[in-house]
């Protein structure tokens, strides 16, 4: 992490956002001053979190708040726990097992291993932003070092029930030790938390990164074809696979995606997206199968299910299951649908070059799509979004937020409906006027609500608060 230049946002920006940013960065240097901002999460790629993180905090660092991110180390047995709590909080019961004496001991033994070293790097007069369940466990130990804490929760369900409320109870002890309690949205807050420890504030995507950053159109080619994803045109000259780095250097495009297909995707079909962690709740199986039935042939549409390599992604061990799951039901498509349908295990060796391939493939899709049977708030659907992509999703958790259901994109009341996706997407691929529509109406959304300045400005607020 470095420091970036927040002025940056001036020309993006709406003046008084600009505005309000530039103070709230001005006032926490000044408050801060000698004292650290840390964030802890328990990932440093893969997932919204780590990727949000990787980008944002630079700027803070800008701005002339000194800023440090760690992250903790686990073992399978405690991701494991960690898992289930995250399937817990979403009314789930995940892989069946129960949170218990077991499984708290499970996850304090890993907290336990590290938090010496967390207690040699934060001093006193710092301030502590633990982000989702994984670190929650250290709050108590911070407080007891008289270092504010704050808990970040992105996720959540709009319907708890006796899972959540499980879930919730073998949490709470540790969130309790908290000065304040962060959620993405309204309807995820705990129903046991006192009002004046919670915050709602919605997560952000930085417009410079380069998973965000503008790319021409013969570089997002360029990059597609480099990549093994989609190749280049027949005839036609490729670019350089290049993109900005966050320091500001040039990067390009070098690695490869695993594609898991029948034959290479037609360099003139229409693409279909979902990008997103190998997780069930992201039910890419659904929408494989959705789009098999209910989007005809005719269109020469072809999906593209990607996510990351799941040995990358050290906090989710389910990640090469359901990748392997999702394989076979590929393989069991009939073969005029299977040879529409790709999947994407997208490289993540270096995180940059990973974001700027993630970055060309939702401005090569002509939808954009995110079939979640439940969501913490989804940060791909804010990314494609910004990219004016025509975007169908699950009517769930904070999507629900980002998309006004045919304004700036669409919107699905029940995840389950796998006609009702069909149709969608058949809409948006047959007219493309209102597809232009959509992603022009959901680019300025985000620009007025969801990018870094809004973010960091509210945490600021708060980290002054508990100071």
């Amino acid at each position: 992490m470095f420091p970036l230049e927040p002025t940056r946002f001036d020309d993006v920006l709406k003046r008084a956002q600009a505005v309000t940013f530039a103070r709230d960065l001005k006032l926490a240097a000044e408050e801060l001053r000698g004292h650290t901002l840390w964030h802890v999460n328990s990932t440093a790629t893969g997932g919204g979190v780590a990727e949000m993180l990787q980008s944002v905090l630079g700027y803070l660092q800008g701005g002339g708040v000194s800023t440090r991110w760690a992250v903790i180390d686990g073992d399978d047995e405690f991701f494991v726990v960690t898992k289930r709590i995250h399937h817990f909080l979403h009314g789930s019961k995940g892989d069946g097992g129960e949170l218990g004496a077991d499984e708290r001991s499970a996850l304090l033994s890993t907290l336990d291993r590290q938090a010496a070293a967390l207690r040699e790097l934060v001093q006193p007069g710092d301030v502590v932003i633990l982000h989702d369940p994984q670190t929650v466990g250290f709050a108590p130990m911070l407080r007891g070092m008289g270092v504010p804490v704050i808990w970040s929760c992105h996720i959540g369900t709009d319907d708890p029930n006796e899972v959540t409320q499980q879930g919730w109870d073998f949490c709470m002890p540790f969130v309790q030790a908290a000065d304040r309690v962060v959620f993405s949205r309204g309807s995820y807050v705990w129903n046991a938390l006192d009002p004046q420890k919670v915050e709602i504030i919605p997560p952000c995507i930085d417009a410079f990164s380069p998973k965000n950053q503008w790319l021409e159109p013969d570089t997002v080619a360029a990059i597609l074809s480099h990549s093994g994803i989609v190749p280049a045109s027949p005839g036609m000259g490729v670019a350089p696979a290049t993109f900005h780095r966050q320091d500001g250097i040039s990067g390009t495009v070098y690695a490869e995606a695993r594609m898991i297909e029948e034959q290479p995707i037609d360099p003139l079909a229409r693409v279909v997206t979902q990008i997103s962690r190998w997780d069930p709740l992201k039910d890419h199986q659904g929408l494989m199968d959705g789009f098999a039935r209910f989007v005809p042939e005719r269109l020469n549409a072809h999906l593209v299910l990607a996510g990351p390599s799941p040995d990358s992604v050290t906090d989710d061990p389910e990640g090469a299951e359901t990748l392997d799951d999702l394989q076979v039901a590929w393989r069991q498509l009939p073969p005029e649908s299977r040879g529409r349908v790709h999947i994407a295990c997208l490289p993540m060796a270096d995180v940059e070059e990973n974001a700027a391939i993630v970055n060309s493939l939702q401005r090569r899709s002509q939808v954009i799509v995110q079939k979640s049977l439940a969501e913490g708030f989804g940060l791909t659907v804010a990314e494609a979004m910004w990219k004016e992509a025509p975007t169908v999703a699950s009517a769930v958790g904070g999507i629900q937020d980002q998309i006004e259901n045919g304004v700036s994109g669409i919107l699905i009341d029940d995840p389950h409906d796998l006609a009702g996706f069909g149709e969608a997407l058949t809409s948006l691929l047959g007219d493309p006027d209102r597809a232009n529509a959509l992603g022009r109406a959901a680019h300025e959304s985000v620009r007025d609500r969801y990018l870094a300045p809004c973010y960091l400005a509210r945490f600021l607020e708060l980290a002054l608060a508990v100071h």
